[in-house]
């Protein structure tokens, strides 16, 4: 992608012309028949309401993809109350997300390659809503932990074919579209922990009704990829020709991933950002805390950091689109991280509302890495494998994080040494970011 294109494509693909009606085939030179006109404003039309139901779906299913974690985060306490959990499998359940992401993520470009990314994403939405629905009620911990699992593998599979679908529907708009994706996710993220316990104590204040209602937002996800559901290609039978019908440069033949340094940067990028936002997430309420901020200023303050997410996640996949290496992006986001750590570790109650500001931005990490997932590969089944790989690897990488903070704290009695790692954590995640950011892709990579 070059300064001077007037559009937000990436270099990296060709936007197929999904204004003209599908070509009817007839003699070489011959003029339009009857019949080709007659087509033209109804595969326009049907081409039209087609891309609106994928927006929708892409919304809603962002949506969904993290109130199964952060509701649960709201109602730990009585869950553990309620099921007799110990504190260990309490806190198995704060490392069971990644986990399941990193193992279910890789099933989804096969999976995608035989029924369609948008069957996949409707079977992946259903399966948030039965395991949402199914696990307050499923009488002891084991089942709660199953049910839990079923949920995760559908946010699992939709979280690696969303920038497939992305990248399939509106190759001339991927960061747009990435930016709407992400925010909508931020929105999910941040709705689900601020309303959960309310809902709860409206529902009569019982946390299996407090959790059960988010099957209801899950199920809702189920309806707009209904009617994509039948093509193999996108997930719809009026998708834009070029999407529905791959060309020889769009061969389903999948690549070696592991040959591309860019995939190995961009899946260290993605596990790095990932530690450091479920680390946040965990951890730093508790930070605040024990610095002398009051519980519900400390709560305020995580809300703070987790809604700067939902305007920038829209933002920064635009800029990323227009920029020829994401580099600066990257390294901008990281001094904002290592300021804010920085603020945490000399000064965590006087300027606690910046900290969160400045980690609230670093964590704009995630749809970044989002948005170079399809701008580093050429081909829809490159950014399937590319997907798959990275949040999958990422994800294996991000686990450890958390659990190793904890282990320092209770171990040091303060947080120094958790901040200090928090920090020593984002030094790596720029290198690998600025590699990732890079002006290639993996099919080129792999190839060589």
């Amino acid at each position: 992608m070059m300064g001077h294109m007037p559009s937000e494509e990436t270099r990296t693909t060709k936007a197929p012309n999904v204004s003209h009606p599908p070509r009817v085939p007839g003699p070489r030179g011959s003029a339009p028949s009857d019949f080709q006109k007659a087509a033209a404003p109804v595969g326009d039309t049907s081409r039209a309401w087609a891309t609106r139901l994928v927006v929708v779906g892409i919304v809603l299913s962002a949506l969904n993809l993290r109130p199964a974690i952060t509701s649960l985060g709201a109602l730990l306490e009585e869950v553990r109350d309620g099921l007799g959990m110990s504190g260990g499998v309490a806190g198995l359940l704060t490392s069971v997300p990644p986990l399941c992401f990193a193992v279910f993520g890789v099933m989804a470009p096969r999976l995608a390659r035989r029924f369609g990314p948008g069957a996949v994403v409707c079977a992946g939405m259903a399966a948030i809503a039965a395991g949402l629905l199914i696990r307050p009620y499923a009488g002891g911990t084991a089942g709660f932990l199953a049910a839990s699992a079923l949920a995760l593998m559908g946010i699992a599979v939709s979280n690696v074919l969303m920038p497939v679908i992305v990248k399939r529907w509106f190759p001339d708009r991927v960061g747009s579209m990435t930016g709407l994706y992400s925010m909508a996710l931020a929105l999910g993220t941040a709705s689900a922990a601020a309303v959960t316990v309310p809902v709860t104590e409206a529902l009569g204040g019982s946390w299996r009704s407090g959790l059960a209602v988010w099957a209801v937002l899950a199920a809702t996800a189920v309806l707009p990829w209904i009617p994509l559901v039948r093509d193999r290609g996108t997930g719809s039978s009026a998708a834009p020709r070029a999407a529905a019908e791959p060309s020889r440069e769009e061969a389903p033949a999948a690549i070696r991933i592991t040959r591309s340094r860019t995939a190995w940067a961009l899946a260290v990028f993605f596990g790095l950002q990932a530690t450091a936002a479920y680390i946040t997430m965990g951890w730093m309420a508790q930070i605040f805390r024990d610095a002398g901020v009051p519980a519900g200023t400390a709560g305020l303050l995580l809300a703070v950091t987790m809604v700067m997410g939902v305007p920038l996640a829209f933002v920064i996949p635009r800029v990323a689109t227009r920029l020829p290496h994401q580099g600066p992006i990257v390294l901008v986001l990281g001094v904002c991280g290592l300021a804010g750590y920085a603020g945490l570790y000399f000064a965590p109650a006087g300027g606690s509302w910046a900290w969160a500001v400045l980690l609230g931005v670093a964590n704009c990490a995630f749809p970044l890495a989002l948005t170079m997932v399809g701008m580093r590969a050429r081909t829809g089944p490159g950014v399937a494998q590319l997907s798959a790989f990275a949040q999958s690897t990422g994800y294996l990488i991000s686990i450890p994080g958390p659990l190793l903070v904890g282990v320092l704290y209770q171990s040091s009695g303060g947080w120094g040494l958790p901040i200090a790692l928090m920090a020593a954590l984002m030094v790596p995640q720029m290198v690998v970011g600025v590699l990732a950011g890079r002006n290639r892709t993996v099919e080129d990579e792999a190839a060589r």
